[in-house]
């Protein structure tokens, strides 16, 4: 149906008279409204279903949330061999109407005879994946849109095991949503003796199992600046860090207050330092050793700590990963069945330092739901120790299974306290680490294309680089290129392939004889897309780290010309 079409279908259904006289001015009105509120369904992507916040079937209200709650429940009716005990755990957030949206999820599942596990307040995304396996949840549902802008919110699945739900749930689930052609299918009137709050049990539950994945019982003083970014980490990580021993703790309280507003930042997003900047002037002004900073729903973690000048540096991604698989790993007891699980567009050096450490690493699709699946996958045969990716996301031991700022930031804390107490620093850490394996540099460019048009130019710009690929980089050739949407790995320079043993996605990857990769793929959760460069040279022991970034500059201005990008 054409966007049009689609809206006069709802309008004609049993709805909200607000919502149905807000159709009709869509439709009155036309244009590029009526057509992005209309021209798609919301779907599931890496990390659930998000969108903007309006009336629509492309965006996030009290229907789309229904439907999508509704054909959950019906998934977890026919999938489930024990139909009396079915209960869904549900957290949400800090944004506008995120509290509403989870009392009202909470609703449609209470309508559905079945438990609805609500938190009584907003709590972090992390402890609501412990709090599904705790509880002995069917399912979990977070309402968040993670780091989006302001008008953004979402509905993020996690299925038994507490991570977010995979082939072939994912499917099926959608599936169910689709299948609900009249919005009066959807069951709103809630049953309130089904309806269970949750608070501090679980809460002290998580904290206690945080705790329990430190590799040391000691604690060494460290003066840290913590923004939760107006999020939810507030309710957690103060107790969290404090029962661990961190007392000289600087809270930027101008972003304390939980507000989906976030009217202190530009975007509440740790990968971006302009969100960081509060905290990194405190950090100047009381002379501490790092900052950490979280996005809204706690998941992503961004950290400063001092470089060999004593000026506060921004760790990307996969430096902070580095460092902490290397402290997880050089403090653990391996016998060589452990494992740790990086995503493709994540640097190599993981898969150094696990070769360093004589274990496996395992690589998968980006976002921790792929993570999360190969623990399930080698549950009873090998040990997860610990897992990241490049977008500030990291997993400390299986107790949750999905990225996790709150128990990051404790073994993060840890690192640097030790580090400190021998004289040393999580900075010098990391050059250890540059010279033992070589100097990795990462880099992101995200290009939006919003709306229905930028769908099309995002679709296009992906073709174009499948059916014209760059030949080379400058004067770096392209000898491998991997299409993770057709499961094929080509060499170039003879044409043969081979296939990629990993679940079809939108991904190509370029790799050059330099020994650098560049990846690119349309984002499962926003109107972008993504390219990922790692770069990597020779670590030059009489040059700083600064200096040596600069030197793959020239490589990287190569490959933005190659693809096009400005």
């Amino acid at each position: 149906m054409t966007a049009q079409e689609k809206a006069e279908e709802w309008l004609s259904q049993e709805i909200d008279q607000d919502f149905k006289a807000g159709i009709q001015q869509l439709i009155d009105e036309g244009g590029n409204e009526l057509e992005d509120a209309f021209y798609k369904d919301l779907e599931f992507g890496t990390g659930g279903m998000r969108g903007v916040m309006g009336i629509g079937s492309n965006r996030i209200n009290r229907y789309t949330l229904g439907m999508a709650t509704q054909g959950l429940c019906n998934y977890i009716k026919q999938s489930s061999s024990d139909q009396k005990n079915l209960r869904i755990a549900i957290a949400y957030d800090c944004r506008n109407n995120s509290a509403n949206f989870a009392q009202l999820v909470a609703d449609i599942i209470s309508a559905n005879g079945m438990e609805a596990y609500l938190f009584s307040e907003l709590r972090p995304t992390p402890e609501l994946s412990f709090a599904v396996r705790h509880h002995q949840c069917q399912a979990g549902i977070v309402i968040t849109a993670s780091h989006n802008p302001p008008e953004y919110n979402g509905f993020k699945v996690y299925w038994n095991d507490g991570a977010q739900i995979v082939t072939p749930h994912d499917k099926n689930i959608i599936n169910e949503v689709r299948s609900i052609k009249d919005l009066s299918a959807i069951q709103f009137e809630s049953n309130t003796e089904l309806i269970t709050y949750l608070g501090d049990e679980t809460d002290e539950a998580f904290i206690e199992a945080s705790l329990n994945q430190r590799k040391t019982k000691e604690t060494n003083p460290l003066k840290i600046v913590f923004t939760p970014l107006h999020g939810t980490s507030i309710t957690i990580m103060p107790k969290l860090l404090k029962r661990a021993g961190y007392t000289d703790l600087h809270i930027i309280e101008e972003q304390a207050t939980p507000d989906g507003n976030f009217p202190t930042v530009e975007s509440p997003n740790p990968e971006e330092r302009a969100a960081l900047d509060m905290a990194l002037k405190r950090a100047d002004e009381i002379d501490a050793d790092m900052v950490i900073g979280t996005d809204p729903d706690s998941d992503r973690l961004g950290v400063a700590i001092r470089d060999a000048n004593g000026k506060m540096q921004l760790l990307n991604g996969n430096q902070c990963g580095a460092l902490l698989t290397e402290y997880l790993l050089a403090n653990s007891n391996l016998s060589g069945d452990e494992f740790i699980a990086y995503t493709i567009v994540s640097s190599e050096i993981f898969a150094d330092i696990a070769v360093d450490h004589g274990i496996q690493s395992e690589v998968c699709l980006t976002g921790f739901k792929h993570i999360a699946a190969l623990i399930r996958e080698n549950e009873g045969s090998r040990k997860f120790i610990g897992g990241g990716e490049e977008s500030y996301g990291y997993m400390v031991g299986d107790f949750v299974r999905d990225k996790d700022a709150l128990t990051s930031t404790l073994i993060f804390c840890d690192l640097a306290s030790e580090a400190k107490a021998i004289g040393s620093s999580a900075f010098e850490m990391l050059c250890s680490l540059y010279k033992k394996h070589g100097f990795y540099q990462e880099y992101l460019i995200s290009v939006t294309k919003k709306g229905a048009e930028g769908a099309k130019a995002i679709d296009q710009l992906m073709q174009g680089y499948r059916s014209n690929p760059p030949a080379a980089f400058g004067d770096d050739m392209v000898v491998r290129i991997n299409d993770m949407l057709t499961s094929e790995s080509k060499n170039v320079e003879d044409g043969t392939s081979h296939s990629i043993n990993l679940p079809k996605s939108n991904v190509l990857q370029f790799f050059t004889e330099k020994g650098n990769k560049v990846s690119v793929r349309p984002s499962g959760t926003e109107p972008k897309i993504k390219y990922y460069f790692s770069l990597k040279a020779t670590w030059s022991r009489d040059k700083s780290m600064e200096e040596q970034e600069k030197r793959l500059e020239d490589s990287l201005s190569q490959i933005l010309k190659a693809l096009k990008i400005t």
